[in-house]
């Protein structure tokens, strides 16, 4: 049987349990519970590569260099999700490794560490919204942005951060590497956190940026790149619903572009939430024909790839 390739956007639910203590035990606790589904997935036979966000991590790892700036230098922004990719990779190489050894599959994995080129004139750097590190006085913040030239910005009532854009992808650095190591049977880690985001300068050289990308835009691209047949966004509701939490909410079993577009004027997906995954589904099914994306639940990726849960969104 030829394997069908499958990219697997993971979400935060499934590398750390919002009702848990954020250590690292516990991350890699849900990652172990992760590598389950997972492993489901291969057993099923699909080819998977996975993405992941990172955003707990990432945050986690700006705030402590931040508290230790003055006894060392704080680390560049890309650093940080650079080392948040790593240590999210490992965590799912060893709960995945182990999964597939109880199953009696032999099977690699690895994690790459993954570059994804921006545009420096995307608009979204003219309006920086994704909030990262500490929390400051207005006063600590009018400083440091002074200082540092940090854009600074209140978040919702509790204090002053850093804000950083949210520009589109537009390229996957080491997508050959990627795939070389998918078509070598290899389970491969990518795009954590959205990849580290890098722009191109005049004479071919990478730059990298404080910017934060999208996961599930990220690995959308990648789902290009390396021509999957599917993409599966996972996220914390089995199915994507219109009125959702209303009386008269409908979860939907299947939409095309058009009814997705209607949907997202109508307001029904909230921005930073909902909205991106089927932003990012859509640019899928469109990308060429035949292509689906899933949104669905990390438990219910097999049942959803075989049509029985989910929302799939497809181009008629």
């Amino acid at each position: 049987m030829i394997s069908k390739r499958v990219v697997v956007a993971l979400g935060g639910n499934a590398l750390q349990d919002p009702d848990r203590p954020p250590t690292s035990e516990e991350q890699l606790a849900a990652a172990k519970n992760t590598a389950v589904s997972i492993v489901a997935l291969i057993k099923a036979g699909y080819d998977v590569i996975i993405a992941h966000g990172n955003g707990p991590q990432v945050g986690r790892i700006v705030l402590a260099s931040e508290y230790a700036a003055e006894v060392t230098p704080t680390i560049p922004f890309p650093e940080c999700a650079a080392m948040s990719q790593g240590y999210i990779g490992y965590h799912l190489q060893q709960a995945i490794q182990e999964e597939l050894r109880k199953e009696g599959i032999e099977k690699p994995v690895a994690s790459l560490i993954t570059q994804v080129v921006v545009d420096k004139d995307d608009p979204a750097f003219n309006n920086p919204t994704k909030p990262i590190g500490a929390f400051y006085t207005e006063e600590e913040a009018r400083k440091i942005e002074k200082e540092k030239g940090y854009h600074m910005m209140e978040d919702a009532g509790r204090g002053w951060r850093r804000v950083v854009a949210s520009p589109q992808p537009i390229d996957v650095v080491e997508s050959q590497a990627i795939k070389t190591l998918v078509d070598g049977g290899v389970l491969t880690i990518t795009v954590g956190g959205g990849g580290i985001p890098v722009i191109k300068n005049p004479d071919g050289s990478l730059e990298g940026i404080p910017a934060v990308i999208d996961k599930d835009f990220a690995a959308e691209k990648l789902a290009e790149l390396l021509d999957a047949e599917t993409i599966v966004i996972l996220t914390g509701v089995e199915q994507v619903a219109i009125n959702f939490n209303k009386p008269n909410q409908k979860f939907l079993d299947k939409i095309n572009l058009e009814q997705a577009q209607q949907y997202i004027e109508e307001g029904h997906f909230a921005p930073g939430s909902m909205l991106p995954k089927v932003e990012a589904a859509m640019a899928f099914a469109k990308s060429e024909p035949g292509r689906k994306a899933i949104i669905t639940l990390l438990d219910k990726a097999v049942e959803a790839l075989e049509g029985k849960t989910g929302t799939i969104i497809f181009d008629e």
